[in-house]
């Protein structure tokens, strides 16, 4: 079974870790002309006495806490017009939530995850989803715009590190070579986010109010915050972590930001994710102006766009550790073929199946290139994972910020051209770079955790 093992990292000899086409793994301060990372070597550690049902229960937790954490950051696509009427502002000043909800997630996600680096990941995983409650309950309540907003950054804040640390505790939950699929479970509670989350709380705010969809919402991070306290295993701090200081962390976190491979991973996802949230944050005017879809049938659409996100996510999961390149040369692709379509059709049916391919194009983008961060930094996979969270935000937040810069203008055309040229470019840079995105690799070489032994029985609520 895919969680039946564990594996752990230790000294002595082993093989020299490689990425396909035989080159070795850059060292997380290897840049050009620099060395490589030392030799990582693996050795089986004693399977636990944590049995399967629990570990399948703590990753239905965290998938169930990304699930309420996406649908809380994407809610404003889907009610765009209901908050504006609702605070009377305009419906790109509601864009900016997802703008200013992104830029606070990135700019708090390596500070934060750094601070926190000495808490134990259950705990400190369990006060980010009380965090979540607090700030949804806060949303639903809010009598102002600046309150909503500030309920956002609230969220953002915790956004970031949970996101940060959650990649590296999925991949404890599997086996060498297989972390891949364990992460991939974790992120189907973003793509349920799409299939479900977003369309119930776009069909519930628009029948009696968006103040209750994030009431809802609040209700659903209690349900993930009481299945986090009781299947998340105890994650005590390891000896590297508590040798560690905040000097220590920022001093990794430069040196990985110095990394020709991070820095590649930085760019791809910064400027894949600016392309796809030009477009995607404002997809209700895209689609009504391209397939005249509104009300109950953009709903219906994010539904579908959030289902074949989820089939799209459960395919590549199996290939991911195996065939990485390939997978994200497919996604983007997928991309940019939906968007171009997007800009020229005027048919309903057409449009339809533009945005059924880009939901099951994007969906897994995240899941290869967090996979990608970790394995290129095998020693210091927090914070790789938290400046890969980092880019991705400042994508989010630059691309809902161009995206509404573009709408304001009153050029709604524009929006889905912009997004496939954008990420069409970088399509030609993964291409370009496959010693970073191989087509192909040993499905050993995938992330494998220093600290998957550490998992014991569950920790007591």
């Amino acid at each position: 079974m895919l969680l039946s093992r564990a594996t752990t990292l230790s000294g002595g000899a082993g093989r020299e870790k490689r990425l396909g086409g035989g080159a070795p793994v850059p060292a997380p301060g290897a840049g050009r002309g620099q060395g490589y990372a030392e030799p990582v070597t693996t050795t089986a550690a004693p399977t636990t006495d944590y049995p399967d049902r629990l570990r399948y229960g703590a990753i239905a937790a965290l998938a169930g806490t990304g699930f309420v954490y996406f649908t809380a950051e994407t809610l404003p696509v889907g009610l765009l017009p209901q908050i504006a009427s609702g605070l009377q502002v305009t419906p790109a000043q509601v864009g900016l939530l997802v703008t200013v909800y992104a830029a606070f997630a990135a700019a708090g996600a390596i500070p934060l995850t750094s601070l926190t680096l000495k808490v134990p990941r259950h705990v400190l995983i369990a006060c980010l989803v009380a965090a979540y409650v607090v700030s949804q309950t806060a949303a639903a309540l809010a009598p102002t715009f600046l309150v909503l907003v500030i309920a956002r950054i609230l969220t953002a804040l915790a956004h970031g590190v949970f996101w940060s640390v959650m990649a590296p505790v999925a991949q404890r939950l599997g086996p060498r070579g297989q972390g891949g699929k364990a992460a991939s479970l974790v992120m189907a509670g973003t793509t349920v986010g799409m299939v479900l989350g977003v369309p119930i709380t776009t069909l519930l705010g628009q029948a009696v109010g968006w103040r209750a969809a994030y009431g809802v919402l609040a209700g659903a991070g209690t349900v993930a915050l009481v299945g986090v306290i009781v299947f998340l295993p105890k994650t005590p701090v390891t000896r590297a972590q508590a040798a560690s200081s905040m000097r220590s962390q920022f001093s990794a976190v430069r040196r990985l930001l110095g990394s020709r491979a991070i820095t590649l991973v930085c760019a791809v996802t910064t400027l894949g994710c600016l392309g796809h949230y030009a477009a995607y944050t404002f997809t209700a005017p895209i689609v009504e102006r391209s397939g005249h879809i509104s009300g109950s049938g953009l709903s219906l659409l994010l539904l579908g766009y959030g289902a074949m996100g989820l089939a799209a996510t459960v395919v590549v999961g199996r290939i991911v550790d195996r065939r990485p390149g390939a997978a994200l040369i497919g996604c983007f692709t997928a991309v940019v073929l939906a968007l171009v379509t997007l800009s020229i059709t005027r048919s309903t049916v057409v449009t339809v199946i533009a945005v059924l391919v880009w939901g099951a194009g994007f969906s897994s983008v995240p899941l290869i290139v967090q996979q990608t961060a970790m394995r290129v930094a095998p020693q210091a996979r927090d914070s790789a994972s938290a400046i890969r969270q980092s880019a991705a935000q400042i994508g989010i937040s630059s691309g809902s910020l161009v995206g509404g810069a573009i709408l304001a203008a009153g050029d709604v055309r524009f929006l889905a051209p912009f997004g496939a040229v954008v990420i069409g470019v970088f399509t030609i840079v993964v291409i370009a770079n496959r010693w970073l995105f191989p087509l192909k690799q040993d499905p050993s070489l995938a992330p494998v955790t220093g600290e998957i032994g550490i998992i014991g029985a569950p920790h007591d609520a």
